[in-house]
């Protein structure tokens, strides 16, 4: 047992707490981030049950100045739950009552650790559901989404998360309990520190309640897919959409190693060659909508377009969620390396996803290109020989040129992943040095003892934002 951590035994809380090796090991970790890449796991797990429990742990952990990293599904992509300073890993999965529905105002109230598929299939009973959810909603939590202001595949129509949140309950480090935003569908009132909060990655203060609003469930729902001979004509096809005010619900592109690795994956017959998946929605008018798309992609060289029938939908939507586990299962022999998820604006798309394919050619790599293009958003990864340094050293430096250039291009280093620990390098240059100074300055008024979720977002890794450690005791 750590002796620092052991005040968590005389703690007077609902939850569980745990000092074992394998409790410990499985919270050092998240998607991508190997314990070998830190050295560190957690000194103890501690796993709430109430916004009571969670205000005890923090007010202790607090006045000893002992680190918490707050965990909910452990499915974040850059570190963001990984606790580099040891300490404590508040785990938030215990905290997950759907509390109340109120289907006449259109919202849902929940506690951080529900998954976002409980959401929809919570909602569903009254023609609703919750429209940002990520693509990975079965397997990562609304505290999580909500801790990396997150997004998914029907962002170009509705949104991130960030538009759907109204009102949180949310512990301070020092343990104190506020509420912020309200459940009016506006408001005016005062600082917007809701807002301040959701993308913050669990570094001011660990989510207990979110009000969230809801959406009817579309009485039409039609969806399909698109070949094209090239990337440009593909991602020019994007930009044309967007621009000429398509009111598409999903707009998905996809390039041919990413098709390679979904059919190797789950044999779903598509074409080596670039694609979009599309999907719309409407309550009346969707067929007018459809073959306005239709005229738009064959300005671009559409050579095939298909409306797909439910399940053929359902197969091609899977084979686009799962493409990292394709990733991961093509080449026993190669592994994925640093995903990435740069945003640009719309008009600059083309350009950015004609460099990264350059990138992947003069540097002989095997870098797959998709993501939710109608918002601007590229994913990408490296698959690379794990054995072979300078291979993961080139993989590294064409990840960090692509966020380079996205960022030339006015777009940002982080669409949906968050910062974490993988990408402080580029906050100074998307931000300025003006604009991170100010951050830090947020950071010390919500948590001035540095003990939430330190060595993430800022660039230095010092467990306080003025470089200096503080001392813990037991």
């Amino acid at each position: 047992m750590s002796h620092e951590c052991s005040f968590l035994e005389d703690l007077s809380i609902d939850g569980a707490v745990s000092f074992g090796d394998t409790a410990r090991a499985n919270h050092a970790t998240d998607w991508v981030t190997d314990v070998t890449e830190t050295g560190v796991s957690p000194d103890a797990v501690v796993w709430p049950e109430s916004t009571t429990d969670v205000s005890k742990i923090l007010a202790a952990a607090n006045e000893r100045k002992i680190p918490v990293t707050p965990y909910a599904a452990g499915t974040s992509l850059e570190g963001n739950p990984v606790p580099v300073f040891g300490g404590v890993s508040m785990d938030m999965t215990k905290l997950n009552r759907i509390i109340e529905i109120r289907q006449n105002d259109l919202q849902i109230d929940v506690e951080p650790g529900v998954m976002g598929s409980a959401i929809d299939e919570a909602a569903a009973e009254y023609g609703l559901f919750f429209p940002p959810m990520p693509s990975s909603a079965n397997i990562s939590t609304i505290g999580g989404m909500i801790a990396n202001d997150a997004s998914g595949k029907k962002t170009v129509k509705y949104g991130e998360v960030a538009d759907w949140v109204l009102e949180l309950e949310v512990v301070l480090a020092d343990g104190t309990v506020i509420e912020t935003g309200s459940k009016a569908i506006k408001t005016s009132s005062g600082y917007n520190l809701k807002n301040l909060l959701i993308g913050s990655e669990g570094t001011l203060g660990v989510v207990t309640r979110a009000s969230v609003k809801l959406e009817g469930i579309p009485e039409q729902i039609k969806g399909g897919r698109a070949v094209f001979p090239t990337m440009d004509d593909a991602a020019a096809a994007v930009f044309d959409t967007v621009r000429s005010g398509v009111d598409v619900a999903k707009i998905e592109l996809i390039d041919p190693v990413a098709a390679k690795l979904a059919n190797e994956y789950l044999d779903t017959g598509l074409p080596d060659q670039p694609m979009i998946f599309f999907e719309f929605h409407a309550n009346h008018g969707i067929d007018d909508e459809i073959e306005f798309f239709r005229s738009i992609l064959e300005s671009h060289n559409v050579h095939t377009f298909e409306i797909a029938t439910d399940e053929r939908m359902e197969q091609l939507w899977r084979a686009r969620d799962d493409l990292a586990f394709a990733a991961e299962q093509y080449d026993p022999k190669l592994s994925p390396r640093h995903p990435g998820d740069v945003t640009v604006p719309i008009s600059r798309y083309p350009d950015i996803i004609r460099y990264a394919k350059s990138l992947a050619a003069e540097h002989d790599l095997l870098l797959p290109c998709f993501g939710h293009a109608g918002d601007g958003n590229l994913h990408y990864l490296a698959l690379v020989d794990p054995t072979n340094e300078e291979m993961i050293k080139t993989a590294e430096e064409v990840y960090g040129s692509i966020v380079e250039r996205a960022l030339e291009y006015g777009g940002t280093a982080t669409g949906e992943h968050g910062i974490g620990m993988g990408k402080r390098r580029f906050l100074e240059a998307e931000h300025g040095p003006a604009g991170v100074e100010m951050m830090r300055r947020i950071k010390t008024a919500f948590d001035p003892n540095g003990i939430l979720n330190p060595g993430k977002i800022f660039p230095e890794s010092d467990r306080t934002s003025n470089g200096a450690r503080p001392e813990t005791s037991g």
